[in-house]
């Protein structure tokens, strides 16, 4: 480990959270999210917490890596708490700059970040793997998006992303059509860095931070600013592509057939919203 680090001990003092779990120790920080009855999907207390922990660690110069995981062992994250839907234009757009503030905070986090994945990482969870820097996955690792079949797009960081981490035509597959790959797959195209045995993860999470540990604090800011300077321009289409989403959500059949679908357990129908669509018969 650096030396800088226990020269700089965190100032870190985290208050008691509801959703979440905040850790630091030995140059680490480790951010819970503690939710594991719903698969640790996002309501808008996780991602008020979120935003809270991140901007405590970002330039706490006693943290030289953060690892970002979830309670339990069957997901890291499954995206927005579908089963708390937001109701009104007011609290979604309080949900969506929770959501602008969280990218933020993992894109310009003065650390690197590491995911640490067991289990599902779907959707919004999906999306943080997008963002982050590294992510190491357990064999059991889930990965994908699920917007469409919910009735929307995931336009916060995958689709400006994806195509610049997979390739334009596995990221157009992806966010089409929602499939799930294993972290084998995930590995292969180059969505993920390390895949271990669920036993090992931990241990192989421990030695990514202690590689990134031994390296110069600075030398890493500036190699992430760097890093990130490509994708940077992607910001200009995240705000209207949200807001789009905002009143498709929220007003949008698709979505109120989505949601609905899936909290009743079974397929969506979208033949109702389909049959408005394409030329007059008389025309083909």
């Amino acid at each position: 480990m650096g030396g800088t680090r226990s020269e700089h001990p965190s100032a870190i003092r985290a208050p008691r959270y509801d959703d979440i779990i905040l850790q630091v120790q030995r140059g680490r920080a480790t951010i819970t999210i503690n939710r594991p009855q719903r698969l640790n999907a996002l309501r808008t207390t996780t991602m008020y917490e979120l935003c809270h922990a991140l901007a405590a660690v970002s330039d706490d110069p006693g943290v030289g890596v953060l690892v970002l995981t979830g309670a339990g062992e069957r997901a890291f994250c499954v995206g927005g708490d579908v089963r708390e839907p937001t109701r009104n234009e007011r609290a979604k757009r309080e949900q969506v700059r929770l959501y602008l503030e969280l990218g933020e905070s993992l894109r310009c986090c003065g650390v690197p970040v590491i995911l640490r994945v067991r289990g599902y990482c779907i959707g919004a969870g999906h999306e943080m793997n997008v963002i982050a820097d590294l992510t190491i996955s357990g064999a059991s690792g889930v990965f994908g998006q699920a917007g469409t079949r919910l009735g929307w797009a995931p336009t916060w960081w995958a689709t400006q992303m994806l195509a610049r981490t997979v390739g334009e035509k596995r990221a157009r597959e992806i966010v089409y059509l929602s499939r799930r790959y294993s972290a084998e797959e995930a590995l292969a195209m180059g969505l993920i860095n390390a895949v271990v045995p669920d036993d090992r993860l931990d241990e192989e999470v421990d030695r990514w931070c202690e590689e990134v540990l031994s390296n110069s604090p600075e030398g890493l800011r500036l190699a992430k600013v760097g890093l990130n300077a490509g994708s940077d321009a992607a910001r200009g289409s995240i705000l209207p592509s949200i807001e789009l989403n905002v009143l498709n959500h929220l007003h949008g059949p698709d979505p109120a057939e989505g949601i609905r679908a899936f909290q009743e357990g079974r397929s969506a129908d979208w033949r109702p919203q389909r049959a408005g669509h394409g030329p007059p018969p008389e025309a083909l």
